[in-house]
């Protein structure tokens, strides 16, 4: 219960001619972000030959990270844009941060998920198809999918079920925890433990699980007495790898460290590559060394040049 009904969001401007010339940019970048990733997802789907654990992995992050993730943030900030004032409703903060924190967590764990499937390819090449089934595969995004979601549920009761006195104004663009705990009048004391539990299990555990699945794949890897056999089995996990130091790298750059080494800014730039810029990106280095995908292009192209004849 609280006081607050509804919150201030500040923006990434002040400036009402810079957030005019920021709309369009934002905007290009969100519909190439949709595009893309609806693309892949459906190109993966469509084509026989990417029916592998590693592509619906693949097509599950487009969709968790690259559409919902970004979907729950950006409309509304794209909107903001237009705005002289930019509130939204207690209820509708809490509703965005929930969906952002349980597509956050959920791509931690689907990251780990990865990676485990990158060390079973290159270290088991031979029991690869009878470990990685497609009955362990959906259970596994089963898993990553329950498992943001109850992570998520917690962290916003904890933090939404605090008394809010005021004053109501959120120094970001979109709802997130550290900008809105400091706000509370209440004890933050359980809310502070559960965010603790959670970096610790979900974030931390992903990041060891992916650090000690590539620990294993570099051994792997090591063990190939040939040059060409080395480079091709590094190639199979370089694009996760690239995706993996892009996540964990912006994402423990926005949250750890200590306010008064990085001004708001610093943060709201970080935020920015975080929530726009990486849903982008992901899709392009997934893609422009992949054998695979641009193989799958090109029978899809093809093709409809034969149906268009």
């Amino acid at each position: 219960q609280s006081s607050v009904t509804m919150f201030v969001l500040q923006g990434l401007s002040d400036e009402k001619d810079l957030q005019l010339i920021l709309f369009p940019i934002f905007l290009v970048i969100y519909l190439v972000t949709l595009i893309w990733n609806l693309g892949l997802i459906l190109l993966i789907r469509m084509d026989s030959q990417l029916h592998t654990p590693m592509y619906f992995f693949l097509s599950f992050l487009s969709f968790i990270k690259n559409i919902c993730y970004s979907s729950s943030i950006s409309p509304r900030m794209l909107s903001d844009f237009l705005k002289n004032e930019k509130t939204i409703s207690f209820i509708t903060c809490a509703t965005q941060y929930f969906v952002a924190v349980w597509m956050g967590l959920a791509e931690c764990c689907l990251l780990a998920a990865m990676a485990y499937d990158r060390y079973v390819a290159i270290g088991s090449p031979l029991q690869y198809s009878a470990i990685m089934a497609p009955g362990l595969c959906g259970k596994m995004v089963a898993g990553v999918c329950v498992t943001g979601f109850l992570s998520s549920l917690s962290l916003t009761v904890s933090c939404f079920n605090l008394y809010y006195c005021g004053p109501n104004i959120i120094q970001h663009f979109f709802c997130d925890l550290p900008e809105i705990i400091p706000l509370s009048c209440s004890n933050l004391f359980v809310s502070q433990i559960i965010l603790l539990l959670a970096a610790i299990f979900i974030v931390f555990g992903s990041l060891l699980v992916t650090l000690l699945s590539y620990g294993f794949i570099a051994a792997s890897i090591l063990k190939i007495s040939s040059g060409k056999g080395s480079a091709k089995a590094f190639n199979t996990c370089a694009s996760h790898l690239a995706a993996v130091t892009l996540f964990f790298g912006t994402a423990l750059s926005v949250y750890m460290h200590s306010s008064s080494s990085h001004s708001r800014k610093q943060d709201k730039v970080l935020s920015v590559f975080y929530v726009t810029l990486i849903p982008m990106l992901n899709p392009l280095i997934y893609s422009l060394r992949n054998k695979e995908i641009k193989g799958a292009l090109k029978r899809f192209w093809s093709q409809m040049e034969r149906e268009s004849e």
